[in-house]
């Protein structure tokens, strides 16, 4: 089982972090992919390409066919880009779980699908803030989580850790740094225990599913930021489209029906539990999603149940 790490040379954010991480120490060539170069370190492997980072489709199973290795997680190295231009650090699960057959792919992925929310969401998030904090990026960047967004197209658990929101700032050395280290100190390449082994859990706890707000789910992070807290999917509600008739209509039922089983399966042994932002929805939405999540035997948790 091994961590298969993904960066593309087109995007600073991407190759600067990589490029950082692959200058510590126990690094050496690994089998090229098509053609792509990887390095291996332990049991973590990192894949360059020179292609889209949201469209670069099913590079775990291309790695398991080339190499024989099972993929146990997959991170990819990114920039991030927001309408604030704002410098970030951010964290997030991936997937478009609430498109349809025929609707434009604008940032990859495929209709109706997320990928399994790589367990360590949350755990890393909160190690991320504390080596912002140490390496004095804060508060100059901003350090959040995000909504479940854009592809690329995987099976196994998967994350997203991303610099942004301008040029500017993907390039920034120090911010490179920080997200080496995340990798680095995360997945216990230095010697220490890693962050966020879901394996090692006890397993048996809760997993916040969240559901509603807007992309940063402040009220869901307010929740996250306490230690111990499990992350699954997080859908803002631009991915909950709802649709005012004599029954609620639109594709909501079935992004938190893809959000909810690809988080279960991510966590296996765990309680799932949804999260509402309930200030973000109207009654009447309130109440649909409130009576769907009892139809399907979701529970909704509390902010005391996560902690």
């Amino acid at each position: 089982m091994v961590t298969l790490i993904v960066a593309t040379t087109i995007d600073p954010a991407s190759i600067g972090p990589a490029s950082a991480l692959l200058a510590m120490p126990g690094w050496h060539p690994g089998p090229p992919i098509q053609d792509m170069p990887s390095f291996v370190n332990q049991d973590v492997r990192l894949l360059k390409h020179d292609r889209s980072i949201v469209r670069e489709d099913h590079l775990d199973k291309r790695w398991e066919e080339t190499t024989g290795e099972t993929v146990d997680e997959v991170i990819f190295l990114s920039k991030h880009t927001a309408a604030s231009n704002r410098p970030a650090l951010t964290v997030h699960p991936i997937g478009v779980p609430h498109l349809i057959e025929g609707e434009q792919l604008l940032v990859g992925g495929k209709p109706a699908w997320a990928a399994p929310p790589n367990p360590r969401i949350g755990p890393w998030f909160r190690l991320l803030r504390s080596i912002a904090d140490s390496h004095n990026l804060t508060p100059e960047f901003e350090v959040t989580l995000e909504a479940t967004h854009h592809g690329p197209v995987t099976n196994a658990p998967t994350m997203f850790v991303e610099i942004g929101s301008t040029e500017e700032y993907w390039k920034r050395q120090d911010a490179a740094q920080a997200i080496a280290i995340l990798v680095w100190e995360g997945l216990g390449l230095g010697g220490g225990d890693a962050v966020g082994d879901w394996s090692r859990s006890g397993s048996q706890q809760k997993i916040l599913l969240g559901i509603g707000g807007g992309h940063y789910v402040p009220r869901h992070m307010d929740i996250i930021r306490k230690d111990g807290v499990w992350v699954g999917h997080l859908l803002a509600g631009y991915s909950l489209p709802m649709e005012a008739n004599v029954e609620v209509g639109g594709t909501w039922k079935q992004a938190i029906r893809v959000a909810f089983d690809t988080t279960r399966a991510a966590f296996p042994q765990g309680e799932v539990l949804a999260h509402l932002d309930n200030k973000s929805f109207k009654g009447w939405q309130r109440n649909a999603i409130v009576g769907f999540l009892a139809e399907q035997n979701i529970k909704v948790g509390k902010p005391s149940d996560f902690s």
